[in-house]
């Protein structure tokens, strides 16, 4: 995937001029102030990469150079907004690191802050600003001092190589590229989601409730006309067209649930949760130790999601018990599914449609891990992100576990 070029300047420059403008004067200070800040800048690099490659045998070293990649960060944001305000040059701020590694080890996070592309080239930034910033001030004060006239000239072209440098090294970085190719994918997954969706909706009730339904019509038609020669045998009809009404009622019911069912609405997901797990062929213990609601669509998935692991279990896992455990952990819902069945599971393969489902939590920024080795137990574990319900209420408390 191809970025796009970087935004334009929100303030366009006048051209350089003899006079001097509030913008040479912008510039100025910031040609001046260069040579602190690069000092500042320079210092701070050495001392961390020094430091940290220094340490890096020892336990501290690497955690030293994460803090320092850090603080490099730091770094150039202020430098960003020193730009952004004197040079009118706007940059976008690079993406956080680390949200793509929650629920990782130490060692995964330790590794991704190492390979941070945006404190390795704030360092960078800091370190070739060192003979950059002696030159830009040097040039800037005698420019300010004797040559005064043609300075706005002298201070445009400075500039505008700060620009360049700051765009350069300070600019959002690959990661970003990366995670808005993620975020593009996943929408095409929620897009043919939908419509598979919509198609099953569609067959569901064209091949059931419609065709029952015509049944129905034709066979009161059928009861209509034989009342008044055959009563008996229209009452039979009647009789008849009564079961295929019920049946039919049936059947709207369960696709309605299969949309979202009504008890998910009323009453969350500790009541829905148990209402799919008295339907399901081994017993389940529910466990929802949630303090309020998350918001619908969250919910929605969630509860989806223990749906299809609960058919998965009854039909391919052999297992005498199950649990569903759902909890909240900071900003995640976290739900764990587990049985002691005869294990296996893959998300590649198998049929049990695990890989659509983990197709389906990453295109809500969700994760789906799976630990089945053979012979069981199953444990598959479900992150989403959590997002508060607009005008949900709390709930009373933590629910107790219960078997279903």
């Amino acid at each position: 995937m191809t970025m796009s070029p970087s935004p334009p300047d929100p303030v366009r420059l006048p051209p350089a001029r003899f006079a001097l403008d509030r913008w040479t004067w912008r510039e100025v200070a910031y040609l001046l102030a260069d040579l602190p800040v690069a000092v500042v800048g320079f210092v701070y690099t050495i001392l961390v990469v020094g430091v940290g490659a220094g340490l890096s045998v020892t336990v501290v070293g690497l955690p030293l150079l994460v803090g320092g990649l850090q603080g490099g960060r730091l770094l150039g944001r202020l430098e960003r907004r020193r730009a952004r305000w004197m040079l009118g040059v706007r940059v976008e701020e690079p993406s956080p690191l680390g949200r793509g590694h929650r629920g990782q080890g130490a060692f995964a996070r330790l590794w991704a802050g190492l390979k941070d592309p945006v404190g390795w080239r704030a360092l960078l930034y800091g370190f070739v600003r060192l003979p950059w910033g002696v030159l830009t001030f040097a040039v800037t004060l005698v420019g300010l001092l004797v040559l005064w006239p043609v300075l706005p000239f002298i201070a445009r072209g400075l500039a505008t190589v700060d620009r360049a440098m700051v765009r350069g090294l300070l600019s959002p970085s690959d990661e970003l590229e990366r995670r808005i190719a993620e975020l593009e994918s996943d929408r095409g997954v929620v897009v043919d989601t939908a419509a598979a969706d919509l198609r099953r909706i569609e067959r569901d009730l064209h091949d059931g409730a419609q065709a029952r339904l015509v049944a129905l019509a034709m066979g009161l038609g059928l009861a209509k006309e034989k009342l008044a020669d055959d009563p008996e045998a229209a009452a039979r009809m009647v009789d008849e067209a009564h079961g295929e009404i019920k049946a039919t009622l049936q059947e709207l019911r369960d696709l309605a649930r299969g949309i979202h069912p009504a008890v998910l609405t009323d009453r969350g997901l500790d009541a829905a949760l148990s209402s799919i797990a008295s339907r399901c062929t081994v017993p389940v213990t529910v466990s929802v130790g949630l303090r309020e609601r998350p918001a619908e669509a969250i919910e929605g998935i969630a509860y989806f999601t223990v749906s299809e692991l609960l058919q998965n279990i009854s039909k391919h896992s052999a297992a005498r018990s199950a649990s569903v455990e759902v909890w909240r952990a900071e900003d995640r819902l976290m739900l764990q599914v587990t049985d002691d069945g005869r294990g296996g599971a893959r998300l590649d393969g198998g049929g049990t449609g695990l890989a659509g489902l983990a197709e389906r939590l990453d295109a809500v920024d969700g994760v789906l891990v799976l630990d089945s080795p053979e012979g069981g137990p199953t444990t598959v574990t479900a992150e989403l992100p959590w997002r508060a319900r607009i005008s949900g209420r709390p709930l009373t408390g933590p629910s107790g576990r219960r078997t279903s």
